[in-house]
């Protein structure tokens, strides 16, 4: 039975370089199904929210989130460090602590950037985000794509370069694999 693989954008951004990038998963992929989890409409974490009654935007995303096997997290880097949407996100995931969604859940990192480090610190403080949260990172592995708008098609939107097609296929299939043997603690 093929895998369910969330896939979680950090970019707001209509034309986001790593939409492209995640898209480019979907188009690459017969092994696994897809599905996008949202994040552009959540409110800003707030404890009341969370206390008068979940609102329906973060109960669709924690349920969305449910449904899949694992999470891959396509996202870039701004002034060093993980997107205020992103965070926002996983703040959201990670509540109520004790019954957080992604505690347990296999979780992949992926990172395009123009610019020539390849979101290496937003990938480090995701990380950090989510071991608190319990998730199951793949370990070991990085995609950190740098000079991304000389790798894609920006008109056609489009993944061009076949080298990090290969190497974003070469990951996909490790993170499915990692799915199959993510680590069960009680």
């Amino acid at each position: 039975m093929p895998k369910t693989i969330g896939l979680i954008c950090g970019s707001l951004r209509e034309n986001s370089y790593n939409r492209i990038i995640a898209q480019s998963l979907i188009d690459m992929s017969n092994t696994a199904q897809f599905r996008w989890i949202e994040i552009n409409d959540l409110p800003l974490f707030n404890e009341d929210l969370e206390i008068g009654g979940a609102l329906k935007t973060i109960t669709s995303f924690k349920s969305a989130i449910q449904g899949v096997d694992g999470i891959i997290i396509v996202s870039p880097e701004y002034n060093s460090g993980i997107p205020g949407a992103l965070k926002n996100a996983l703040d959201w995931a990670s509540r109520p602590r004790e019954s957080s969604v992604l505690s347990g859940k296999p979780v992949g990192l992926i990172g395009a950037t123009p610019g020539g480090l390849g979101t290496v610190f937003a990938q480090m403080q995701i990380r950090q985000i989510l071991e608190a949260m319990q998730a199951h990172v793949l370990p070991f592995q990085k995609v950190l794509i740098s000079q991304v708008h000389e790798k894609i098609d920006s008109d056609q939107k489009v993944l061009t370069d076949e080298k990090t097609k290969q190497y974003l296929q070469r990951y996909l299939q490790q993170f499915i694999h990692w799915i199959d043997h993510t680590p069960v603690l009680d």
